[in-house]
């Protein structure tokens, strides 16, 4: 995908975790941004060697009122005018919730049509993977204030706190979560053996599915809002970015997977970031709130 050249703020501002091996958080969110583009500020929210799902190891979170100093140097950044967007992942603590969504403001006072992408990194099938705290300050002082959302299924059944167990409770959930628009990853598939991403908005709910593959690599989400958000950053309508999304996504994990990668092999399938090949189906479906508009 090529970007053209504007005097519009390209620059992103990435705040998530950071591990020294892997594609995961920051790791593969710069890396897609970077790849496909646009200048990143990245800021960690933990450090750790690895993903903990590799096993358990060191976590070092920044002390909250370094992390809080940090963040409102970039608010006063002489740069800031550079930026056009934020997006936020995982977070060491529930605190930091509160500086993101100072810095938030900050930008968008600088440009107002910056765009503020909130993943709310918090569990999977399994359940939360974060203190509740920490959850709770991205559903309630993060997500409201979001212009897009990525949330896995999990989490958005925990934020809806009732189970989701098929694309019209999904849709209603998504509704009710807040944001304008809604890219909702691991969503029910309508192909047999399948999985999806859901994409809701104002006038459109879009399903793009693919096959799912077992035990896939951590960092899925991670790549999902990057790779999203720099599909919208570059002018691509909602429907493209969702299909170039996914089929870059999914080709990225096939061809890990092929190879036995226990991570994201990013750096390998760069070329996937820009020009997909993978097949996806794309299918609209009715609008949950296209009748109550009627």
């Amino acid at each position: 995908m090529s970007i053209e050249q504007t005097d519009a703020p390209r620059a992103v501002i990435v705040i998530s975790s950071h591990v020294a091996r892997g594609s995961v958080g920051n790791r593969a969110a710069v890396f897609a941004l970077e790849t496909l583009g646009f200048p990143v500020w990245a800021v960690p929210t933990v450090i750790l060697p690895w993903h903990p799902g590799h096993g358990r190891a060191t976590r070092i979170v920044p002390p909250l009122d370094q992390f809080k100093a940090l963040m409102a140097d970039l608010e006063r950044a002489p740069w800031l005018g550079e930026v056009g967007a934020v997006l936020s992942g995982y977070l060491g603590e529930a605190g930091q919730a509160d500086a993101v969504a100072s810095l938030v403001g900050a930008v968008k006072a600088r440009t107002p049509d910056a765009v503020y992408i909130c993943d709310p990194v918090m569990g999977d099938s399994g359940g939360l993977y974060v203190p509740e705290a920490t959850a709770v300050a991205m559903r309630d002082r993060l997500m409201p204030i979001a212009d897009i959302a990525t949330p896995n299924r999990y989490e958005l059944e925990w934020m809806a706190g009732a189970p989701l167990p098929d694309l019209k409770a999904v849709m209603s959930a998504a509704i009710q979560a807040g944001p304008p628009t809604m890219l909702v990853t691991s969503a029910p598939a309508m192909m047999a053996g399948g999985t999806g991403n859901l994409l809701l908005n104002g006038n459109q709910a879009l399903l793009a599915e693919h096959r799912l593959i077992d035990k896939p690599p951590n960092g899925l989400g991670d790549l999902t809002a990057a790779v999203y958000l720099a599909r919208i950053l570059s002018g691509q309508p909602a429907i493209k970015a969702l299909q170039s999304t996914t089929a870059a996504v999914y080709e990225i994990l096939a061809r890990t997977a092929k190879r036995g990668g226990d991570e994201l092999q990013l750096e390998t399938d760069a070329q996937s970031l820009s020009h997909p090949m993978a097949m996806v189906q794309l299918r609209h479906l009715l609008h949950p709130g296209r009748d109550r508009r009627a």
